[in-house]
């Protein structure tokens, strides 16, 4: 059995939540929105076996503060980088899904000679040259992104919106148990929350500068990458892998089978075995 302990860790500006398992070269998983580092929970025990893993809620969200600001991902990822500066952690394997994916890219580009791996799931990377399009499936981020109008619709009804995304962006629409909703919920219903998930959002297009200007600055990340992406999510297929390698020049990846956004939960074993597989790589 693994046993998972709960931590918080006072930074400058923001008290993350964290929790760990294992032993051994460390693993940092960045989960997405409307997750936290629960998502990871079927994923941890098998990468406990052989690592140290280590799984924060990000700024604002699950058990974490939420600040008023910094939800742009060169400051969320600085905080992930401070987390594990207090830990006394120099070099690491990474991995992010959804909003986790840009983190952890940023996290990468600014601290190229820390992260030895880099795993990407189901996300494409703002400003990675592609038209990052909010039509169609992701027409929610132009709501998200619309000042003060999701606060005034979901006030109390935050259960509609995350259920919502759930129900319609997984392969099958019950791959959220409703002891997992609950959870998620639990968390995203504290004062501060949802302002805090509409502002990974709205942080979009300065994500998308910040992240040309790295690329700009010192070109694509170097590091070995894996970039896999839902079979079924959002009917984009390869766009993750394909995302990816327009800022990495060692990519490697696919599609991860039966499987919708929610991979992390719909498809864990296949999540665990495809990063133990890629770190085990030399």
């Amino acid at each position: 059995m693994t046993y998972l302990t709960h931590h918080f860790a006072d930074l400058t500006d923001v008290t993350l939540h964290y929790v760990t398992a294992g032993s051994g070269f460390p693993v940092v998983l960045l989960h997405g929105i409307p997750q936290t580092s629960h998502e990871w929970r079927y994923v941890i025990p098998h990468l406990a076996k052989k690592y140290r893993v280590i799984a924060p809620d990000l700024r604002g969200l699950g058990d974490s503060s939420r600040p008023a600001n910094g939800y742009d991902k060169k400051t969320v990822s600085q905080d992930v980088w401070n987390l594990l500066e207090s830990l006394g952690i120099e070099s690491f394997y990474l991995v992010g899904h959804d909003w986790g994916g840009p983190t952890a890219f940023s996290l990468a580009a600014q601290h190229r000679e820390a992260v030895e791996k880099l795993a990407i799931l189901d996300v494409a990377i703002p400003g990675d040259g592609a038209d990052f399009s909010q039509g169609g499936r992701r027409w929610h981020h132009a709501l998200f992104r619309t000042l003060d109008l999701p606060e005034a619709l979901f006030q109390d009804r935050e259960h509609l919106v995350i259920n919502w995304l759930f129900e319609n962006y997984g392969y099958r629409s019950n791959c959220i148990n409703e002891e997992d909703r609950k959870e998620y919920l639990r968390t995203y219903v504290k004062p501060g929350s949802m302002r805090a998930m509409y502002s990974f959002y709205r942080a979009l297009p300065q994500d998308a500068l910040d992240n040309q200007a790295m690329l700009d600055a010192e070109g694509k990340l170097q590091m070995p990458v894996l970039a896999l992406g839902g079979e079924k999510g959002f009917g984009r297929g390869y766009e993750t892998l394909e995302s990816l390698k327009r800022v990495a020049v060692n990519v490697q990846g696919g599609l991860i089978p039966d499987c919708g956004h929610w991979v992390t939960e719909e498809q864990p074993e296949f999540i665990a075995e495809e990063l133990l597989r890629f770190f085990g790589e030399n």
